[in-house]
């Protein structure tokens, strides 16, 4: 691999809400209510939506790395226990591509949530660092998408 291929990092997480499956997915598929819980996103556009209305094409302005960002993601509905997504235009990503998999908990009540992201920058910033802040965002997105969806369901 030469030295400007840059290596995307894939983190996972994984967290347990105290909610359905569906409840889950009602959630994560309310975009323009995002920014109501979480707050990095300022602003959510949903661009395109299916026949069923779910959104296909969302574009997001967040604030992320020390500065505004906007992209824009496609989503893909194929499976029902799953919400994926691929980015399709970003100002500083080249990749932020990932999905949440919600599954019936061990617990009754309960769902399973796998969260995984890939992200790639097109300003290169060191790998640790990357990785560091790709955690901290995703344990907080999980830490807020469980507390917006417990407090709906409660």
């Amino acid at each position: 691999m030469g030295h400007n291929e840059p290596m995307s990092d894939r983190v996972i997480e994984h967290t347990t809400i105290a909610a359905s499956p569906d409840e889950v997915r009602s959630v994560l598929l309310d975009f323009e209510r995002y920014p109501d819980w979480a707050p990095d996103l300022k602003a959510v556009e949903v661009l395109e939506a299916d026949d069923q209305g779910r959104a296909t094409s969302v574009r997001f302005r967040a604030a992320g790395f020390g500065k505004s960002t906007s992209y824009t993601l496609g989503y893909d509905h194929s499976d029902p226990t799953v919400l994926a997504w691929t980015l399709t235009e970003g100002d500083i990503t080249r990749k932020l591509d990932g999905y949440y998999e919600f599954i019936d908990g061990d617990e009754p009540g309960t769902t399973s949530v796998t969260y995984q992201l890939e992200a790639d920058l097109i300003v290169p910033i060191p790998g640790f660092i990357k990785r560091r802040t790709q955690g901290r965002i995703m344990h907080t997105a999980l830490r807020e998408l469980k507390a917006r969806v417990e407090s709906a369901a409660g």
